[in-house]
């Protein structure tokens, strides 16, 4: 007995360097592959799912005491008692939509499709008179109600040419709905009076986007990913001056582009906290002016320039379970009056009077964000997004289903 118990515990010491060894070998290979320069943790957790931000590895449960050191004789061999090995998590982050997450693994190709719908409704009572005392006006009510309805079908495409360097572009076609009512009511006995109601709507290519994203960091030790980019959009869609227009400078048609060039160089800061992912985004777009040069009822407009528009976005994205995920976040825009240079002409001879100068007022656009995300395949992650207004000028809803799809393209 007393041998037997001497080569049980020379066969325990045995397994014991042998494990000893074996986890030498696994510490040299992640710390090899968290300090090569070739090798991303970005690019690895990419091959998982398109857009996706790893999660730090949770830690197993410890075994029993009794077992953790115990190796446990089979006949001629010996058992090993231990953890199996935990698979490395994502979480999609479906709020952030235009960002699409970290960086593309090099030479893989993401293909996007995304469908989207815009509803804005707006209401606006406007009194021109006399007020008395608090409860009696005289004078006109005008009572404007604006409604707008806009499908957009896009594809999005990435290309991963390195590890840190990532182009994209974005192709959509937009079908818009915009029905806008002006009831001013002369008699309070006839509420509905001089009502109209101008129905316009449109079909065609919308502005074309693209742009390129640069990872800065890696996110080792528990600091964020950061990822710079800019993003660019062309007047492409059909455009708003353009249209064709009533002789009272009514449009007869709507348009689906901006009619302007703009560039927002923007960051993302992502920072992965298992089983959470934290981010945030700043950008600031310029807006490019140009000449119009065109008559819109009394008015000929020379000189247009949009406003430009700081924005900033942050939230949090909870993984529910290894495939799938949700997002909450706020984001919000503040877009400068549009300037613009124009001349008002005579009624008598439509002659262009003196130039004049005007700058409409800035737009604060609120948005709070909820997005579920629920991985399919590992290259392929049903991505939807709900954007809900928090002030007036922002879209009443928004909402965007995205499907990505991951190939190797070299």
């Amino acid at each position: 007995m007393r041998k037997a118990l001497a080569d049980e515990r020379a066969e325990l010491v045995k397994q014991q360097r042998a494990l000893e060894a074996q986890q030498a070998r696994i510490d040299a290979l992640e710390a090899r592959l968290n300090g090569g320069s070739n090798v991303s943790a970005t690019a690895t957790a990419s091959t998982l799912s398109p857009g996706g931000v790893p999660l730090p590895l949770s830690p197993p449960p410890a075994p029993p005491r009794a077992v953790a050191q115990t190796a446990l004789p089979l006949g001629n061999g010996v058992q090993s008692v231990g953890a199996a090995p935990v698979e490395q998590r994502q979480v999609q982050v479906a709020v952030l939509s235009e960002q699409g997450g970290i960086i593309t693994k090099a030479g893989r190709l993401t293909l996007e499709g995304d469908f989207e719908y815009a509803r804005s409704d707006r209401n606006n009572v406007v009194f021109r008179g006399v007020q008395i005392p608090e409860a009696v006006l005289i004078g006109v009510f005008d009572i404007n109600q604006s409604r707008q309805d806009v499908l957009t079908a896009a594809i999005v495409a990435r290309l991963g040419l390195t590890s840190r360097f990532e182009i994209n572009g974005r192709l959509p076609f937009i079908y818009r709905s915009d029905k806008s009512v002006l009831a001013p009511v002369a008699n309070p006995m006839s509420p509905n009076a001089g009502q109209i109601d101008s129905p316009v709507t449109a079909r065609d290519l919308g502005d074309v986007e693209f742009g390129v994203r640069y990872q800065i960091t890696n996110g080792r030790n528990g600091s964020p990913y950061l990822i710079a980019g800019v993003q660019a959009v062309a007047p492409t869609g059909s455009d708003p001056f353009g249209v064709a227009r009533d002789a009272l400078g009514n449009a007869l048609r709507g348009a689906t582009g901006a009619g302007f060039w703009g560039v927002t160089p923007n960051l993302t800061a992502i920072l992965p906290s298992d089983p959470a992912v934290l981010f945030a985004t700043i950008g600031y777009t310029r807006n490019f002016g140009r000449m119009i040069d065109r008559q819109i009822g009394p008015t000929l407009i020379d000189y247009v320039r949009p406003g430009d528009a700081p924005s900033g976005s942050a939230g949090i994205a909870i993984a529910l379970n290894p495939i799938t995920s949700i997002s909450f976040g706020y984001a919000h825009t503040w877009a400068f009056g549009t300037k613009t240079r124009l001349r008002m002409l005579s009624t008598t001879d439509n002659s262009p009077g003196p130039t004049i100068d005007t700058e409409s007022r800035d737009l604060q656009l609120g948005r709070f964000l909820f997005g579920v995300s629920y991985r399919t395949s590992p290259s392929t992650t049903i991505n939807w997004n709900v954007e809900v207004g928090a002030t007036n000028d922002a879209s009443s809803v928004r909402t965007t289903l995205r499907i990505p799809f991951t190939f190797d393209a070299f």
